[in-house]
């Protein structure tokens, strides 16, 4: 795996992300608290794949193992998690693969408008394309410079900076490009379809028309 790049202009140090400011309704967490649904999956590495499937530019499948996966160009951001359950940690040190880079290798088609990211135990979470695309947007392998344990997501999880934490998936498996929203995992369970933490969009119920299929 390549070697850590130098943050981009204008993201915060570790330093400055104690002084964040919350978004609405959160509290300040000190640590890294455990949530997940259901059991910590087992690493099996010599069965383990990442999927680029649905919608793609060339009509084919691409698909990695964890070491060619691995191998591709690191990146390291500095960026706030948001949970849903009302905790924010500040100023955590993510590093991984770019999703634009995966973008790149693998693009979608032109009428692509979302993607669904499918893990372990077939957990899906939706994203708006433009969410996932964003410039911030990881796959990480790493925090603060180590690798992420098994109960935080090892080998894989999905940063989304901007966006509450659940739409950002442990142990992620593959991507599937859609030409349609359709909601994943949380989204089926009341959660709100796009999740933006400024805008506290937590439930369904909040939803405003057009942000989100019908349940």
């Amino acid at each position: 795996m390549g070697q850590p790049a130098e943050r981009e202009s204008g993201e915060r140090t570790a330093e400055e992300g104690a002084r964040f400011e919350l978004p609405p309704g959160q509290r300040l967490q000190k640590g890294w608290p455990v949530t997940h649904y259901g059991p910590v999956p087992r690493f099996r590495p010599e069965r383990w794949e990442f999927r680029v499937f649905g919608a793609t530019a060339d009509g084919d499948k691409r698909c990695w193992n964890h070491e060619e996966f691995t191998a591709l160009p690191y990146r390291s951001i500095v960026a706030d998690l948001h949970c849903v359950t009302k905790f924010s940690m500040p100023g955590a040190e993510w590093g991984g693969i770019p999703v634009r880079t995966l973008l790149e290798l693998a693009p979608p088609a032109s009428d692509v408008t979302h993607v669904m990211v499918w893990a372990e135990y077939g957990f899906s979470s939706n994203l708006r394309l433009a969410d996932f695309a964003s410039e911030r947007t990881l796959f990480a392998t790493h925090k603060d410079g180590e690798l992420l344990t098994a109960e935080h997501g090892f080998p894989l999880r999905l940063i989304v900076p901007h966006l509450y934490a659940w739409k950002g998936p442990k142990w992620v498996r593959g991507v599937e490009y859609m030409t349609t929203d359709r909601r994943g995992f949380w989204e089926e369970r009341g959660y709100h379809n796009v999740g933006d933490p400024w805008k506290e969009q937590r439930y369904s119920y909040q939803e405003e028309p057009g942000e989100g299929p019908e349940l």
